[in-house]
């Protein structure tokens, strides 16, 4: 069994009724990946070590390892922050 292929709240790609309901499950994955992202750098993710660092070029691309992870774990379900996201996105477009 793969562990890294679900989560506990389950991937949040399931069956969508329109283009529409993709785009804006797309938006929100995107943007719960954004704040995960964000999360992780001011948890030190991607921080060099003072002892064994890599250097500038290792500092300049650390965000691209984090923005990686984050659009990972944000596929994978996350924190359950995007269907939330996703659903508010729903309930406003169908008000319109």
């Amino acid at each position: 069994m793969d562990l890294m292929a679900t989560s506990a709240l389950g991937p949040l790609q399931g069956p969508s009724k329109s283009k529409t309901d993709d785009a804006l499950r797309q938006v929100a994955i995107d943007l719960e990946a954004t704040f995960l992202s964000e999360m992780l750098k001011h948890a030190g993710v991607g921080k060099t070590s003072e002892t064994f660092g890599g250097g500038i070029g290792e500092d300049q691309f650390a965000s691209f390892l984090r923005n990686a992870q984050a659009d990972e774990i944000a596929s994978r379900g996350g924190l359950g922050l995007a269907e939330s996201i996703f659903n508010s996105l729903k309930e406003r477009s169908n008000a319109e």
